[in-house]
């Protein structure tokens, strides 16, 4: 392949990425036309995408927009999947995918310039996703505020049962 060529899928690569720093790495090279059709049709819904490459150009295209790590898992035939809402969200539909179809299998993949390993991907896929991590954070944020506002209420409705005592006992009609 001539220099030329080789830049030109460098750039192409690199352009379709954009901002993407999260990738995973996959070998699709035992899927037959019809599985992998069917299996990129189900990625492309949920905003995934998956090109297959040639290592040498991955590297180098992967390299020089900063994802360093992902050399280690480039060998033999690869894929590269990107997108979807962040990349736990990816390692979970990689891995679901490759339960069900079993001649898919993840290599790995990069997160900027850390590696990750098949397993790192399967131990990444169990974690919580953004969504998920959001809400415990507000969760916590909201639970010393919950407490503060119990510890007040707690002697102020104290407080305001024994006002009420006192001055429904002032307004009682007294007999005598």
């Amino acid at each position: 392949m001539s220099k030329l060529v080789k830049n030109m899928m460098i750039s192409d690569l690199q352009a379709e990425l954009g901002e993407i720093r999260e990738v995973l790495v996959v070998d699709v090279s035992k899927l037959n036309a019809v599985a992998t059709n069917k299996w990129r049709l189900d990625l492309q819904k949920k905003k995934i995408r998956v090109v297959g490459v040639r290592n040498a150009v991955a590297s180098k295209a992967l390299s020089d927009i900063g994802l360093t790590g992902i050399r280690e898992v480039l060998s033999g035939p690869s894929a590269i999947v990107w997108g979807g809402e962040d990349i736990v969200a990816l390692a979970k539909e990689i891995t679901a995918a490759v339960k069900s179809i079993t001649d898919l299998k993840i290599k790995g993949g990069a997160i900027g310039g850390t590696s990750l390993s098949a397993d790192d991907v399967d131990s990444l896929s169990k974690s919580p996703g953004r969504l998920e991590l959001l809400s415990q954070i507000s969760g916590l944020i909201r639970s010393p505020g919950g407490s503060l506002a119990g510890a007040i209420q707690g002697p102020g409705g104290r407080l305001a049962g024994c006002v009420k005592a006192i001055a429904d006992k002032e307004d009682a009609p007294s007999e005598g």
